[in-house]
């Protein structure tokens, strides 16, 4: 009985590979819209918008979205909204510049900066939202891939527009806000 429980849970152990059922092949993809405000402020919810069509005659197998950010004077892109660290005294090397108020339903991944958002069928459109709180002040280029597969058996075609980028500047200046007739804050307005 033992000998059968040690090796039912040693065949569940990393016997197949995560990619063994993602389809081999490119595929047709296209990012039809993106958007991110270019000035925020500290402390301000801005929403990155990336809308993607399945220009494709197949099921997209799985759709992921990669992002990267680089900030002026980082050297290589850290997380999805976070930049290199250059202080080695800190346990993370990455510095957040937007805290992920609301990702992409149902997209978490493994991987810090990859969502992976389930199949598209032939001419399907959809649209990815991140909702963000910028934390740092300063210049940043957010950088996006999407892909028809997570594990890259399954790639996008030569020619497809699938990478796209971002300028933002984030002032640290604070927003307008008061209180107004009922004893609520309104932000934004003077």
């Amino acid at each position: 009985m033992a000998i059968a429980l040690v090796g039912l849970a040693l065949a569940g152990c990393g016997s197949e590979r995560q990619d063994a059922d993602e389809p081999e092949g490119e595929y047709t993809l296209e990012v039809v819209e993106a958007s991110f405000p270019e000035r925020q402020t500290t402390a301000q919810r801005a929403t990155m918008r990336i809308s993607v069509r399945n220009t494709d005659d197949r099921d997209l197998p799985n759709l992921a979205v990669t992002i990267a950010t680089e900030g002026s004077g980082s050297g290589e892109p850290a997380g999805a909204f976070a930049v290199a660290a250059d202080d080695t005294r800190l346990a993370d090397d990455q510095t957040p510049v937007w805290i992920v108020d609301r990702g992409p339903a149902g997209g978490d991944t493994a991987a810090t900066n990859t969502w992976a958002l389930g199949r598209m069928f032939p001419g399907e459109t959809r649209e990815i939202e991140w909702v963000l709180t910028a934390v740092r002040p300063g210049s940043y280029t957010v950088n996006y891939t999407v892909a028809p597969g997570l594990h890259g058996n399954a790639v996008p075609a030569g020619g497809q527009r699938t990478t796209g980028s971002f300028d933002v500047e984030i002032s640290d200046d604070p927003v307008p806000a008061r209180v107004n007739r009922r004893g609520e804050v309104v932000r934004g307005e003077p």
